[in-house]
């Protein structure tokens, strides 16, 4: 018999479900049969490059994030109904483990979706996890926990390289480490295409958790109609399927599959962005040039904005205090990303494992 992977991505934005695209592929490759457990816009955007698999709705534990006021103490109120998440998921994963005869699980970032039955595997590129200055106290603490959560996989699986030469700096690199880590290298569900005529001066897009990808679109927006540029919007919305011209020179659609992605990526001078990991992931297979605009107050994406914009390779600016134009200019200093081998060498001997363990348990 095949065996049964369930893939289960966090529903926080869309990159833990478009990380696991690669993952998919490669399991699809070796025989495996997948089973999807997701919910809300990831599991819209995997049915969308994934029609014929088996799906599940599995419900995750979606933050509230704050239009206005300090989002670090909204989300420190919802941590325990997030600490509750873990356990339901958890008792969920075992129904479903007998129900669907599931050989083995592959969580991205779900930290209740393990049990001791089958081999349990943990995808996350945020081992350190990082507080605001004015928690800094509690910064050991908090990477204690998050590890400990972690241990309660078999294996945890990072997408980026290991050593210096890495995309996530100390998010991926902390001093110390869970037990049965694997650097897998960097996820990305695009392959770079060369030599395309640019249709699009400008890519935007537009992804996160709300209010802030509404807020944030309707500013690029605004801007953009201000311009003769020729853009393109990829709004982050796949339960939606609508294309829209919003004037002679803007065009904005729901979302697009990996290969429609890969195309209009190609065709763009340059990308508008949250500076979201499996976005910088996406950006290290194609090469293109990026403008960063973090979402407010979220520290990932702040420090890895920050750490782009120190190696001078991706220009950003703060949400607020955005100006197209002039972002447009000051990235001409920044040099991009020369696009990085597609080896998958060590996702493969990962997947090998994985399944091999299968088999000796069968």
């Amino acid at each position: 018999m095949k065996p049964r992977i369930l893939i289960a991505p966090l529903d926080w934005g869309l990159g833990h479900a478009t990380r696991c695209i690669p993952i998919i592929q490669e399991l699809l490759r070796r025989d495996a049969e997948v089973i999807i457990g997701a919910d809300n816009r990831p599991l819209d955007l995997l049915k969308k490059e994934f029609p014929t698999l088996e799906y599940i709705r599995f419900p995750g534990y979606a933050v509230r994030y704050v239009e206005k006021g300090n989002l670090d103490w909204a989300i420190a109120k919802q941590l325990p109904s997030i600490l509750k998440g873990f356990k339901v998921e958890h008792k969920k994963l075992d129904g479903i483990i007998n129900q669907y005869k599931i050989d083995a699980v592959i969580s991205d970032s779900r930290y209740g979706v393990h049990s001791h039955k089958i081999p349990s595997v943990f995808v996350i590129h945020q081992l350190q996890i990082l507080l605001p200055s004015r928690l800094h106290w509690a910064q050991g603490s908090v990477a204690s926990i998050n590890k400990m959560f972690i241990n309660r996989f078999d294996e945890c699986w990072i997408p980026d390289f290991h050593g210096e030469k890495n995309l996530a700096g100390i998010l991926s690199h902390p001093r110390t480490m869970p037990n049965k880590t694997f650097y897998v290298g960097p996820l990305s569900r695009l392959k770079k295409i060369d030599r395309v005529q640019k249709d699009f001066d400008v890519l935007v897009i537009l992804s996160g958790p709300e209010p802030q990808r509404t807020i944030f679109e309707e500013i690029i927006i605004e801007q953009l109609r201000k311009t003769s540029y020729r853009a393109f919007i990829v709004r982050g919305i796949p339960e939606h399927a609508t294309r829209i011209k919003l004037t002679d020179n803007i065009t904005a659609v729901s979302a697009l599959t990996a290969d429609e992605l890969a195309h209009t990526i190609a065709v763009s001078k340059i990308i508008v962005s949250r500076p979201g990991y499996s976005t910088i992931m996406d950006l290290s297979f194609t090469g293109v040039k990026a403008i960063f605009v973090p979402t407010p107050q979220q520290t990932e994406q702040e420090y890895l904005a920050t750490i782009m914009k120190q190696k001078k390779i991706f220009y950003s600016e703060k949400q607020n205090e955005f100006n197209l134009e002039r972002a447009l200019t000051a990235s001409r200093e920044y040099s991009g990303f020369s696009s990085i081998s597609d080896d998958d060498t060590a996702l493969s001997q990962c997947i090998e494992n994985i399944l091999s363990k299968i088999e000796k348990r069968n």
